[in-house]
Order: structure tokens, then sequence, then C-alpha cells
């Protein structure tokens, strides 16, 4: 609680890390395609955000499911969201158990899904990623 932000379950704006479960997705809601787009069309242009995504791809040895902390604070933020989203970040994820990767999304091109290949290990090493050859 470093940041003065507590990781919480109460719902108290400003005060408590919660989950948007009207922005969540299901497999079932994103389907077999598309499904970076899905996902990314989900964080706001203009305030940050944190995501959780269950990545599947696979790599050279085996097929691969990875939890990826998806991160996003664009430039058109409000500087009390970037300061928030800052300076929390570091307590949220030692709350989330399991992540493997950070994928910070603040710019458009960042949002390129060979971003994410790059995080996952590069093109040598990733076949394909959500059944998408890359």
């Amino acid at each position: 609680m470093a940041s003065g932000v507590a990781i919480s379950d109460e719902v108290i704006n400003q005060k408590s890390i919660v989950v948007d479960h009207d922005n969540c997705l299901t497999v079932k809601d994103v389907g077999t395609t598309d499904v970076l787009k899905k996902i990314l069309d989900k964080f706001p242009p203009k305030d940050c955000r944190y995501g959780l995504y269950d990545c599947s791809y696979v790599n050279k040895e085996s097929v691969k499911e990875d939890l990826v902390f998806i991160l996003s604070a664009p430039e058109s933020a409000p500087l009390k969201s970037k300061m928030v989203y800052a300076s929390s970040m570091v307590a949220l994820k030692n709350k989330l158990q399991g992540l493997k990767y950070e994928w910070q999304i603040n710019e458009p091109g960042d949002r390129d899904p060979s971003c994410l290949v790059e995080k996952l290990g590069g093109r040598d090493t990733v076949k394909s990623l959500e059944g998408q050859l890359v």
C-alpha cells in the first residue's frame, strides 16, 4: 500500500482498484478471430487501465497459456489518473499470482500483435498466437 491506493473488494472510486465487469471478456465473447483486437478495444483511449489476459500461443516446443498483464496509460489520459495508475502498479502486480509477461500499450503502435509476440519470445520462437500464424 505504499502507493496510497488499497487493493480491495470495496468499490470506492480512486481509493480501490476494482474489476470492471462490464468490460470483461470470456471465450464465448471473443470467438476465434481478432482476439487481440477485441481485447484491446476494451481499453479506453483516454484513460488508464490494467488488464489481465490469458494468452494462448504455440512456440517451438508446445502449446502455451500464460497470463499477460496489460498496462495502458495513454498520453491523453488525465494527469491524476496516470499518477494513481503508476503508483498502484506494483501493489496490484503483487496481488496477481502467475503473471508471466507484461505488455505496455500506451501508444497506438504498441497495440500491434507483433509487440506481444516479441514479449512471448519473438518470431523465431512463437509460431502462432490465438490460433493465428505469426
